[in-house]
């Protein structure tokens, strides 16, 4: 890890603001948590579709990029100041610390803009390019945004993202054309599309649903009893669920006359375990890779 941090190029978007914050050196402030917004018709049941969260203030945006960028003034002058020398043990944990600072914070703007890309893809209509490759190409867009945007200008970030990922679109499109033009090939309707990914995305998913019956076993994502019991009710996981709804999920409502709850109720809770359940997905996956 540490290898592959000093491999990198570093660099940042310099702020004023850095030099008071390194004088005081005071701990960065935990990360404000996402607040996910409900959807119409999104019953929160697909673990794998990232949420949708409320859209950051501007101050909040600001807070964010600020913070990121210091993580990487900091690594920065860490390296710096070893230029020509060897990292030493503390030296080497400060720049592991502040490239993971910088990686969390990076990847929190990154998910309070997923709706963002998902929703211009929807809305751009490309000839010969699906909707997942257009979400990839404004994904890999959005990344390159959150290194580059300079919030000190007063911008908002998606109106900075809007135009990249517009340009990453068109371009993609582009791109599509001149392969359509170099190797045309006529509709044949004895050509069948490969399921390769389609089956790839399968055994990803069983083993998604694998790893999520051994947290709720070991109860690794801390729920409550409350949260365990909405859960197993609302999924069918306990015995009595499957027998009776035959596998099917419950509604809300069935859960919450079960419990004792109001139906808005029980989606509070459902989808407060469904994010310590996330939490804990992306750790595992994180740290597998």
């Amino acid at each position: 890890l540490l290898h592959q941090t000093l491999s990198e190029t570093m660099e940042c978007v310099w702020n004023p603001v850095f030099r008071k914050m390194a004088a005081a050196n005071q701990p960065l402030t935990p990360l404000p948590e996402l607040q996910s917004i409900s959807v119409p018709g999104d019953d929160g049941l697909d673990l794998l579709t990232p949420p949708r969260h409320k859209v950051l203030t501007a101050d909040e945006e600001r807070d964010l990029f600020i913070r990121f960028n210091y993580c990487r003034y900091r690594m920065m002058c860490i390296v710096h100041d070893h230029e020509g020398r060897r990292l030493g043990l503390e030296a080497a944990r400060e720049l592991l610390n502040w490239a993971n600072e910088a990686l969390k914070t990076r990847n929190h703007i990154v998910r309070a803009n997923t709706s963002l890309v998902m929703a211009m893809a929807r809305r751009t209509k490309t000839m010969g390019v699906e909707l997942g490759d257009l979400v990839s190409e404004g994904n890999l867009a959005l990344l390159r945004c959150v290194d580059k945007f300079d919030c000190a200008r007063g911008f908002k970030f998606s109106t900075y993202a809007c135009r990249a990922i517009m340009s990453g679109f068109a371009r993609l499109g582009a791109k599509s054309a001149r392969y359509r033009t170099q190797f045309p090939a006529p509709f044949d309707p004895t050509f069948e599309r490969s399921d390769f990914l389609e089956q790839q995305r399968a055994g990803e998913a069983d083993d998604c649903v694998s790893g999520l019956k051994l947290i709720l076993s070991h109860n690794t994502a801390d729920l409550s009893r409350v949260e365990q019991r909405v859960i197993s009710a609302r999924f069918a996981l306990d015995r009595a669920g499957r027998k009776e709804q035959k596998g099917r999920p419950r509604t809300l409502e069935q859960v919450g006359a079960l419990l004792g709850v109001s139906k808005e109720r029980v989606r509070q809770i459902q989808n407060r375990a469904l994010q310590k359940l996330r939490n804990v997905i992306d750790e595992t996956v994180l740290a597998a890779s």
